[in-house]
């Protein structure tokens, strides 16, 4: 791998080299339209480049943020001279490390990049389109504090993929884990827990994901099981709202006490992610990405508890 340094510019003082990079990579090799590739985003953004050992410019990026919890890359171009070198792994790790604060990362990816940016934490949250004639698919990293260069993992939270476990032991990891899980979901989202606790579910981001994972499939399938329904009721809670919006995609129903539980929360997406908690009570546990012999038990037990369960008069008894 070449020895890269990351140097980082605002566009009033940038040198000219990143302007030759992008013009080089996207207009003349790409066709990428000039009037498309230069945008008045340049000047809201931060500029990076990458230099070899023998101080030749190898590659950019630029890097700006929406609302103070989204950031978002992008105009990340590599010299064809210096393609296949780690220049750009390390300009997309420098660039995760930079917005490590955020809790989202997200970018644009042409067909062709999507391993390399699964390789550092990115996954596919959207349909292909055409972008300048080029096909791309939206990605993002929800856990960009995670997923960092120490990390030192192949496909780090990427579903299917990472079979490494994740250990955590504070709420910010943990809300972390359970966002990149549910965000990848296609099709299944079991959760189960003794309350949809304010701070870890009743969350923008955690019902928005929510959302699109019942919006995505006609088969698409969130069940919620609880053991205790009345603070849903005492305070209005956003998956509440979204389940009255979609009551055939989300269905959340209680635990009979009649019958044996589970004494430990956890979460399951699709057939191999698991975020598994070691009590009600704290957030210490472990998270999996690529663990179908450990789903498919929990879901046994899920699916015990589920056909034993109750639905919830409370939350029906609730005026629109």
């Amino acid at each position: 791998m070449t020895s890269i340094r990351i140097r980082k510019y605002s566009w009033q003082l940038a040198p000219g080299s990143i302007r030759d990079i992008r013009q080089r990579v996207f207009v003349e090799e790409q066709n990428v339209p000039p009037e498309l590739e230069w945008d008045d985003t340049d000047d809201i953004a931060d500029h990076y480049l990458a230099i070899t050992e023998d101080n030749k410019p190898a590659g950019v990026a630029r890097l700006f943020s929406t609302l103070e919890e989204t950031a978002h890359i992008g105009r990340m171009a590599v010299l064809p001279e210096y393609r296949g070198k780690g220049v750009g792994e390390t300009l997309l790790r420098h660039l995760i490390t930079e917005a490590s604060r955020f809790r989202e990362l997200k970018l644009s990816a042409q067909e062709h990049a999507i391993p390399f940016y699964q390789r550092s934490g990115f996954h596919v949250y959207s349909d292909f389109y055409d972008d300048a004639g080029i096909p791309h698919v939206d990605m993002r990293c929800l856990s960009p504090v995670l997923v960092t260069p120490e990390s030192h993992r192949e496909y780090p939270m990427i579903l299917g993929k990472d079979r490494e476990s994740w250990l955590f032991e504070s709420d910010t990891h943990l809300i972390s884990l359970l966002d990149s899980l549910t965000g990848q979901a296609k099709q299944r989202l079991w959760l189960y827990d003794r309350l949809l606790e304010h701070d870890l579910y009743d969350r923008h981001q955690f019902r928005e994901l929510l959302s699109a994972l019942a919006r995505h499939h006609r088969l698409s399938e969130v069940r919620l099981l609880i053991h205790d329904d009345k603070p849903l009721v005492k305070r209005r809670h956003q998956i509440v709202e979204l389940m009255r919006r979609l009551p055939s995609r989300i269905e959340l129903r209680l635990v009979n006490d009649d019958y044996p539980v589970e004494e430990r929360p956890f979460l399951l997406a699709d057939r191999e992610g698991v975020v598994y908690r070691h009590s009600f009570n704290d957030p210490e546990g472990f998270a999996n990405f690529a663990d179908s012999g450990r789903v498919k038990l929990l879901g046994e037990a899920f699916q015990r508890m589920w056909d034993v369960s109750r639905s919830s008069l409370e939350l029906r008894e609730l005026p629109l």
